[in-house]
């Protein structure tokens, strides 16, 4: 949140969280947690307005992750861990051979663009700027101080876990990710 404050009283109009590149060392935070944090430090603040949240992460796959990072502040998403995979897939065969690789990013890209859609006209929202931070979903099993303080003014009527075991599941997925790494 500092550096993001930072960046932007030095004049930045986007800032990107980012998980790409991390060292073996480093496990990254979840997404949603990052930029929910941020979002509403920089309201806090006073200086949401003055830029965009940009996340890059390998965690969104599927509408619904899309649908809970635009709504908790995500400007735009670059999913860079399933385009990797769609690229593999591609390379390898697994995919149509009559479509090239930007064609398969652009179906995906469509896909998950009519899935957020869906949703929002589900929820009678016509516009991604209507939508964009407005937290629009209840919290089920996050303790009521982790929701506090980093999904600020999110419903949360079931606790569960907080900040520690999300710590630990995050460095358990991270170190295994690094052994199965090692091992090829």
């Amino acid at each position: 949140l500092d550096s993001a404050e930072k960046a932007i009283r030095n004049g930045a109009s986007l800032i990107i969280i980012s998980d790409r590149g991390l060292c073996e060392f480093k496990a990254p935070i979840p997404s949603l947690l990052a930029v929910s944090a941020v979002h509403h430090g920089l309201l806090n603040s006073g200086l949401r307005g003055q830029a965009g949240l940009i996340i890059e992460s390998g965690e969104p796959r599927e509408v619904m992750h899309f649908c809970l990072l635009c709504g908790f502040g995500a400007n735009a998403i670059n999913p860079y861990m399933a385009f990797e995979t769609l690229d593999e897939l591609h390379r390898r065969g697994d995919l149509s051979e009559d479509m090239e690789a930007t064609q398969i990013a652009d179906n995906y890209i469509a896909a998950i663009k009519k899935g957020i859609l869906k949703t929002m006209s589900k929820m009678g929202i016509s516009t991604l700027r209507s939508y964009c931070g407005a937290q629009l979903f209840e919290a089920i099993g996050l303790e009521k101080s982790l929701v506090d303080e980093y999904f600020t003014g999110t419903s949360s009527r079931i606790g569960g876990i907080g900040l520690e075991e999300i710590a630990g599941e995050a460095i358990v997925r991270y170190r295994s990710a690094f052994e199965g790494a090692s091992a090829d």
